[in-house]
Order: structure tokens, then sequence, then C-alpha cells
């Protein structure tokens, strides 16, 4: 086999699986569950893992690396922060064979370190947003003029558990927010939070050189406030975030691919560092139908293939997670602001549903990765 990806349940995996399929690698997905999105998806193995990577990262690498040696894997690509930790810090149970395209565990952990990389992004040319450290819950907190603002655990994944970022609009609910933290969530950082559209630069970078690169702005997200991206479209690269986030990749010497996600502060048109993921991203099917194929060419790398660097994509190309996208109206209408902008949700939800889009996971030659995700949707399937 090919290529073994993990956390099928992902659109993520979803994204990569179709893609590898596609161009005619031998792919399995593994999942903790009997279907998931990306295992049902057309032409690809499924295998069920019985180990979460959250509770018992050792077992889970160990488990991944009993299946490498039976199914003969020639690539493994982990695809959640969770997996993708757990596999390098049990690198050495990996069979030799097995190319994991990743940085090493420190590199990874440093890029994830929502506080260590804030140095790197300056150091680059990119700005950071302004930032307090809170050591425990009972920190003092900043003026409430310093509001709305962001909590941001330090790191995504910790302790055996995963973190979020948490929307404050006052002292109050910052501080409350607060007390719900476990005590592993801290340090945290509380950064002023940014007034502009959410930009990504996506990077694969190999053996020093950058092969691709990608960019998109996101246009609805869930919650709409600020969350996961459900509408997005591709833009131009910007020359100025690019030169930055080539600086930062090469400080921290990376390997793979990563995604530099920021703002767009409105007050001064700069780019304003939110943080970093370093393993495939929750939008790669955009990346992929704009013509930039990052799986593709991130296993080619992997394998030792002659992948010369890919310079042009289609621009202005738009990608709509529906079932995100329901969501994201649903809570518009609770909560948006009056009639009007209720409305206008309604107005936008139609008429970009008619756009010349691309729907994420529906795929007419491929459907039944949307049918189930619908049956999820509505409890029927887990």
């Amino acid at each position: 086999m090919d290529a073994l990806l993990t956390d099928g349940n992902e659109r993520t995996a979803l994204a990569a699986a179709r893609s590898l399929v596609r161009a005619g690698f031998e792919v399995g997905v593994a999942a903790n569950r009997r279907f998931s999105l990306a295992g049902v998806s057309r032409g690809v193995h499924r295998v069920r893992l019985m180990t979460d990577p959250l509770a018992d990262p050792s077992g889970y690498a160990a488990e991944l690396a009993d299946v490498a040696r039976q199914r003969g894997i020639r690539v493994l690509l982990p695809v959640t922060d969770a997996s993708v930790e757990a596999v390098l810090a049990g690198r050495e149970q990996l069979p030799a064979s097995v190319a994991l395209p990743f940085p090493d565990l420190q590199t990874f952990r440093k890029a994830s370190d929502k506080a260590a990389i804030l140095d790197y992004a300056r150091d680059a040319g990119l700005a950071v947003p302004e930032t307090q450290w809170l050591p425990d819950a009972d920190a003092a907190l900043p003026e409430p003029g310093f509001f709305p603002a962001v909590l941001k655990p330090h790191r995504s994944v910790v302790g055996g558990l995963r973190f979020g970022v948490k929307i404050v609009n006052t002292v109050e609910q910052c501080r409350a927010a607060l007390r719900a933290f476990p005590g592993v969530a801290f340090p945290i950082l509380l950064q002023r939070r940014v007034q502009g559209p959410g930009e990504g630069l996506f990077v694969l970078r190999w053996d020093g050189r950058i092969v691709a690169e990608f960019a998109h702005r996101r246009l609805r997200e869930k919650p709409p406030e600020g969350g996961v991206s459900v509408y997005r479209e591709s833009i131009a690269l910007d020359s100025d975030l690019a030169a930055a986030g080539r600086r930062l990749l090469e400080a921290l010497n990376w390997q793979g691919v990563a995604m530099i996600e920021c703002k767009r502060d409105l007050a001064t048109g700069r780019h304003v560092l939110m943080e970093i993921n370093g393993r495939l991203w929750g939008s790669l099917q955009l990346a992929i139908d704009a013509g930039l194929d990052f799986p593709r060419l991130l296993v080619a790398s992997a394998l030792g293939q002659r992948v010369p660097p890919v310079k042009y994509y289609r621009v202005g190309v738009r990608s709509r997670w529906f079932w995100g996208d329901i969501d994201h109206l649903y809570l518009k209408l609770r909560n948006g602001g009056g009639p009007s902008g209720k409305l206008l949700a309604v107005r936008d939800f139609l008429r970009d549903g008619f756009r010349r889009s691309r729907e994420e996971v529906w795929r007419w030659r491929d459907p039944a990765p949307f049918l189930l995700e619908s049956l999820q949707q509505f409890g029927v399937a887990r």
C-alpha cells in the first residue's frame, strides 16, 4: 500500500484520499469506527484502529506500526494534531521503510506552541496580536478596553486533552472561561482580537526548497464570529506574506506541509499571525480544486520522486462545506442582528449555493462520503 491516512472521519482525510486515489496510489484509510468519510470513498482500503491517540499515544503509534508492517505501507500520513504527535513521538516503532513526511517532534511542537511561535513570526516579518500571558486562572487581567479578545491555550493538544480557542468579550467572561480550563492548558495566551478577514498561506517545503504555495480567504466560518472555515475562496499570493512565510519555515527548518493562518488587519492592512498548523488542513479540498494537489505532491516527495515546483493555481475558486454552512446559517438565524441580518444570512446561503462553487464533500462520482456525513448529522450513523 502506497499511503495510509489516519483519522478517516476528518474532511482533510477525505480530500487527501480522493487526491491520492485519483493519482494512482494505493491508499488505505484508518479510523476508529467501521465507516468513516474517507473510508467509504471510492478506491480506498479501510483499516480499523482500536487505540485513541489522545488517551494512549504510545499504543496508537504501536498499532499503526503493526498495520504498516502487515500492509507494507510506504508513506504514513497522520491527519490531526493528536495523531501527528503520537506518531512522531513513537517514530522509532515504525518500520524503517515507512516514510513519515513531517519534521521531527521537537520542531513540530515548536511550531504548534502558540507562545513560542510568536518570536519566530516577528523575526520573519509577520505582525502578531497584542498578547498577555496568563500563567493560571487567577492571573491579573487587562482593563476592559482590551476586549474583545481571544483565549488560546499554549498548545492545542497537551496532557491527553484537545483545546480550542475561546472568544471573550468582557473581563467577567474571560475570568469565567479561565476557570473552566484544566491546569494543563496553562499558560494561556490572551490576545486582543484582530478585526479583519482570515487569510491563510499553505506551503509544501521539502529538502529546503519550496515545492508549492497557495493562499485562500475565509468567507464564512462556524461559529460566525470566528472558527472553522465553511466557505472560502482561493486568492492570489500576497508577496509580503509569502516571503515572510518562507523565512518562518526556513527558521524552523521545516519539512512537509504547513498552514500559516493569519488575519489581515483592517486597520493596518498587515497580516497578523494566528497560528501554524504543521499538517494537512481542513480546507484542503479548495487547494486541490484550484489546481494545487498538495497530497499528491507530498506523497511523491516522500517517496523520493522528482517533484518540480508548482507555481500556478486558479484564483477565485470557491469551496463550500455544506453541513458546516448549514450550521453557520442556523447560528446566524439564532443569534443574528435582527430581521435584516437574518435575511442577509439566508440570501447569502442561497446565492452561494447556486454560484459556480465546489461542494467540499459532495461529489457526483463519489457520493458515499456525503451520504454518510448526512446520516451522521442526523444521528443515524456514528
